[in-house]
């Protein structure tokens, strides 16, 4: 780490044991619900913070990785301590195959827990993106509140906005501010309809294929990676084969199995009949581990990010085994931080054993020994 993340490091102790209270404050005024292609009020962020922190949002169905084991080999010729878990992605060099997941941005306390991770991606060589950027975009004075580049100058980082602004008119410009308002090194298009649908917001989806293909074709020329995301539901195989054929540089399948987002929601919801429709939809999603090799059989080299319900290295280490190149953590994450940074660091620490041991034990020297090592659970008394 260079010595402006170690002092900006020092600047980040004990912002979380605020963060309760004024997470409270922030979501004391709710605002009624918008009408689609309305500007967003950060509040809103704020209230997905405190239910991910304080509620039951998990889905009830898995990820889907213990359906998986490793063959255990016993006389691999390797040393624990010399094991390779660096790779090259996105055009940046990672310590670890590991991505701290888009969550929050917009409010001072979203900004002091995207500065903690911030600092926790530093140190450990993760790579980490920010929650939707669309309030900064609509409302200029809030773009400091993503800002985490002083804390972490070394990170490969990822701007966001929405596949719902693309399809009403957003463009390279939109995209190339989100960029440029983080230092961004590419960007995430998340998609999300079914999210929107359940909270009333952005409800149609059309000509976003055309317009993402567009914005891939601009930011090239710039030199702007763009990936697309799900949220938390799943890419289907035939999703995964439109976005690559849109252009995309890579993909985050964004699976089902870690925080359901239509129960998140459901808690968030004005009104009986909105917290009815998400409860309803709640385990509406593809697992990640499904999602994985869908993708895969579409789109066998595109860069792959894996994420929802991977909580652990163990974890990480079947997701990477399946078919991803990094496996991204967001929940799991928030929660440590939560904890204050001693915590965010033990458990990111905690994450890296797990996937050396996991390497180790499988006879896999480097992360990418580890793909195809996987065979179909043994059965368990």
């Amino acid at each position: 780490m260079g010595s402006g993340g170690k002092r900006a490091l020092g600047q980040l102790q004990p912002v979380i044991g605020r963060l309760r209270g004024a997470l409270q404050d922030e979501t004391a005024a709710v605002p009624v619900e918008a009408p689609p292609g309305s500007v967003r009020d950060p509040s809103s962020k704020a209230q997905h913070i405190e239910v991910c922190l304080h509620e039951d949002v998990e889905y009830r169905k898995t990820s889907g990785f213990e359906r998986f084991d490793f063959l255990n080999e016993a006389c691999a010729d390797l040393s624990l301590g010399h094991l390779d878990l660096a790779i090259r992605f996105a055009g940046r060099q990672l310590q670890v195959p590991l991505m701290i997941g888009p969550m929050t941005g917009g409010t001072p306390r979203a900004l002091e827990i995207n500065r903690l991770l911030a600092g926790a991606a530093q140190r450990f060589g993760l790579a980490m993106g920010v929650g939707s950027q669309r309030v900064a975009i609509e409302r200029a004075e809030l773009e400091p509140y993503f800002r985490v580049r002083d804390v972490a100058p070394d990170i490969l980082l990822f701007a966001n906005i929405g596949a719902a602004q693309l399809a009403r008119g957003w463009g390279a410009a939109e995209a190339i501010r989100a960029v440029r308002m983080i230092g961004a090194d590419a960007l995430f298009v998340h998609i999300n309809p079914l999210q929107e649908a359940i909270q009333g917001g952005d409800r149609d989806f059309r000509h976003f294929a055309l317009r993402l293909t567009t914005l891939c074709r601009d930011l090239r020329s710039e030199g702007v990676p763009v990936y697309a995301r799900e949220i938390g539901f799943g890419l289907s195989a035939v999703a995964a084969s439109r976005l690559a054929d849109c252009g995309v540089d890579g993909l985050d399948c964004a699976g089902a199995g870690g925080t359901s987002w239509a129960k998140v929601e459901a808690f968030c919801a004005r009104t009986p009949e909105r917290r009815a429709l998400g409860q309803r939809f709640g385990e509406w999603g593809i697992p990640t581990s499904e999602s994985i090799r869908l993708v895969r059989s579409v789109a066998a080299s595109i860069p792959l990010i894996a994420s929802g319900g991977l909580r652990s290295g163990l974890d990480l280490a079947k997701a990477l085994a399946l078919g991803a190149d990094v496996g991204a953590m967001a929940r799991p994450m928030l929660l440590a931080a939560a904890r204050g940074e001693a915590a965010l660091h033990a458990f990111v620490e905690s994450v890296i054993t797990d996937l050396r041991v996991a390497m180790f034990a499988a006879g896999a020297a480097s992360v990418a020994e580890l793909r195809g090592r996987l065979v179909p659970a043994f059965p368990s008394a």
